[in-house]
């Protein structure tokens, strides 16, 4: 009997510290699947940008398969709800006797494993699934009454107790295998669909275990330790900017979290502010995937606390192609969207920044903005971009109370008092000085002229927002 085993990959693609490889390998003989499935790809909004990287960083996988003497197979699906067949197909041709893979989470993605998971079983073929985009198996932290956490802070207090007891180990690379005699498939340039990424784009995110790897000693070694001061600032490079790689698994959260903890000098939630912040913001990301798992309704574009699923969100076309294009008049805003068009990226203040403006100054639906951030972004993750945008409209777990507004002149001088970050964005307003830059005078004197006025009152817009939430009690 032969003792080929396929390896399913998805957003996992490394080699080391990879569960569900080290274990394929272990079993016996690997062959490495892809499913190229654009039509479910197109329904969650990737970014072209996302697709681009994700194709690019499996291309250096293959490479390292190569290496390892793994052939990678890609198979061309419509549909997530094709993944059973093809699957099987591809196990009966290489005569493979199961099937190892990491979760993913979401209703969709969870519904195709569990598909995967019965079809195997009924064919008689082994499935082995791991728990490998998080620390924790989501729902596995619970309060004292056995429901899951919805507050961050008793989240992380539990997080942190866990992993002082034992912190999870990573998995070195796998050993090269025998060759199985199958042959590897040509990874795709591109993908019909989705716009690939501009060569600027490309040489911002360079793909790859071994590009992921530099820039987390690079973080680890150079800016940690000043995180917690430099983070909210957007014209330095002092946040981690290893989002992208998590969000396609080429980094995993266990490797992240064993840098801080060995640049901390062994400590976790003491020690360097730097350390702790960032360790902090590992288990954010963390929260939002137990969330997406333990409360299924917000994988479904529902509000998490359902009441307010009653605010009167304004339908504002122009308003909401203002915002998205960058030109709402309020330059931290129309700076942080313009980085967002032409990089892939946003800095996570001006992500707060931008998202809140949209659901409270403009009072446009949550899911407007959340969508508009998938279709743009190069680390777009539901679980997190779901979290971040209710956080901000004060409608999901742990958010912001409705009567706190940013004021985003406030945080521009705050956060880019000389205005670096806005003259980086929006060229036309370079030469105002530091006062002037964060609310550009009216008129043409001050060479404004091609820059447009305010679109929203900050001040009137903010009290229609609170009064919109505060109706929500009024009618209860």
């Amino acid at each position: 009997m032969s003792d080929n085993q396929l390896y399913w990959l998805r957003n996992d693609l490394r080699i080391r510290d990879n569960h569900a490889l080290w274990h394929a390998c272990d079993k016996g003989n690997v062959i490495a699947v892809c499913l190229i499935t654009p039509d479910t790809w197109q329904d969650h909004d990737d970014a072209g940008v996302k697709i681009d990287f994700w194709l690019r960083s499996l291309r250096t996988l293959k490479a390292s398969f190569d290496e390892l003497g793994i052939p990678l197979r890609i198979v061309h699906c419509k549909r997530f709800s094709d993944s059973p067949q093809a699957l099987l197909q591809l196990a009966r041709e290489t005569d493979a006797q199961g099937i190892f893979f990491n979760d993913e989470y979401g209703i969709h993605e969870q519904d195709r494993d569990d598909a995967v998971s019965e079809a195997f079983a009924d064919a008689s073929l082994t499935c082995h699934r791991y728990a490998d985009q998080v620390l924790f198996m989501p729902g596995s932290l619970r309060t004292q009454e056995g429901s899951m956490y919805k507050v961050f802070s008793q989240f992380r207090k539990q997080a942190n107790q866990r992993l002082h007891d034992s912190l999870p180990e990573c998995l070195p690379a796998p050993n090269r295998q025998t060759l199985s005699g199958v042959t590897s498939d040509t990874v795709p340039e591109s993908i019909p669909g989705f716009a690939p990424a501009s060569k600027e784009q490309q040489e911002t995110w360079p793909a790859g275990e071994q590009a992921a790897n530099s820039r987390l000693k690079l973080f680890a070694e150079e800016i940690l330790f000043d995180y917690k001061d430099l983070r909210d600032q957007p014209a330095v490079d002092g946040t981690s900017r290893l989002s992208a790689y998590l969000t396609i698994g080429v980094l995993s959260a266990r490797q992240c979290l064993h840098a801080a903890v060995a640049a901390n000098q062994g400590e976790l939630d003491s020690g360097n502010p730097g350390a702790v912040a960032w360790v902090s913001e590992l288990l954010w990301r963390e929260f939002y995937k137990h969330i997406l798992v333990c409360y299924p309704r917000v994988s479904r574009s529902r509000a998490f606390r359902p009441e307010t699923e009653a605010v009167p969100w304004r339908d504002d076309p122009e308003g909401l192609a203002a915002w998205q294009q960058g030109r709402t008049g309020i330059p931290i805003v129309d700076a942080a969207m313009r980085q967002l068009l032409a990089t892939g990226w946003m800095h996570n203040r001006l992500r707060m920044i931008s998202a809140m403006f949209l659901t409270k100054n403009l009072l446009i639906d949550w899911r407007e903005g959340e969508s508009w951030f998938m279709r743009h972004l190069i680390d777009g993750d539901l679980a997190s971009n779901n979290g971040g945008w209710q956080w901000s409209a004060s409608t999901g777990t742990d958010s912001a109370p409705y009567f706190r507004v940013f004021n985003p002149v406030t945080q521009s001088q705050r956060f880019d008092p000389e205005g670096h970050f806005i003259r980086t964005w929006i060229p036309e307003l370079r030469d105002l000085d530091a006062k002037q830059i964060h609310q550009p005078p009216a008129g043409d004197l001050f060479g404004t002229a091609d820059y447009p006025r305010p679109i929203v009152d900050l001040g009137d817009s903010r009290k229609r927002a609170i009064a919109a939430f505060k109706s929500l009690g009024d009618q209860s």
